[in-house]
């Protein structure tokens, strides 16, 4: 189980994270393991997304290793554990990287991995993720897991509402986003650029976190006139070199 099991559900949907050594990849990854008690977080890598490609699994160990974190991943293709909800459920943080949103689910059901991921969440298992690991926790998601177009794709439901990650580092995702909601395809949510995400705690509405000036999250909703699109406040995560810690904007 995680270290504080009353801690409040939360998630950290990812805009856009590359676990490089660049300062915005590693502030993001700092803020997300410090939101857990843990000395050393358990993080585990969902991988199923991208087909568990080893390279993107090296990275992740790479990456977070840095951080004295205890990185670990589950394969689903080479299952290495009978048990795969224990195994889950003993990690602090779930990371679920980007790839086929579509394809994803659908082995997670078959899988069962829906159910211990929602089991875990409301016992305080921090999940987060990035492009398909951020929409994927919402009632839908604008996915391009089919060729040629991005599209709306019921996701786990574990938010209200729609999500789009992104936002600004495709120049699709913004019309698309916006023409889906105003055909009523999608619901209204949230467009998430690359270097941001929305942290979810409990009930509360999400605190928007940044870690390159001008990247944000916007609340995107249909109205009787059309689209309104509303940016949201964020937190910039400063540099080591500033001293760390964020600014409000």
């Amino acid at each position: 189980m995680p270290t504080d099991s009353r801690a409040l559900p939360q998630i950290i949907a990812l805009g856009g994270h590359s676990m490089t050594t660049n300062e915005e990849d590693v502030s993001l990854s700092r803020y997300l393991l410090a939101q857990v008690p843990a000395g050393r977080p358990r993080i585990c890598f969902l991988s199923q997304g991208s087909g568990e490609d080893a390279f993107y699994i090296a990275n992740f160990y790479r990456h977070f290793l840095e951080f004295n974190a205890l990185p670990s991943d589950l394969s689903l293709f080479r299952p290495h554990t009978a048990d795969v909800a224990t195994f889950l459920l003993d990690q602090d943080i779930i990371y679920v990287g980007g790839g086929n949103t579509k394809s994803m689910l659908a082995l997670w059901r078959e899988w069962d991995v829906d159910k211990v991921l929602l089991q875990g969440w409301q016992q305080g298992t921090l999940l987060s993720g990035v492009s398909a690991g951020a929409i994927c926790w919402f009632d839908q998601g604008l996915t391009d897991s089919i060729p040629g177009s991005l599209t709306a794709l019921q996701c786990l439901g574990f938010l209200a509402g729609s999500c789009s990650p992104h936002y600004d580092g495709e120049a699709e995702r913004r019309p698309s986003y916006h023409r889906q909601i105003s055909d009523g395809k999608m619901a209204g949510g949230y467009g998430i650029d690359d270097n941001a995400a929305l942290h979810f705690v409990g009930c509360e509405p999400p605190r928007v976190v940044a870690a390159r000036a001008g990247a944000a999250a916007y609340r995107v909703e249909p109205t009787p006139s059309g689209i309104s699109e509303s940016k949201l406040n964020a937190s910039i995560l400063l540099s080591l070199e500033n001293g760390g810690g964020h600014k409000t904007l």
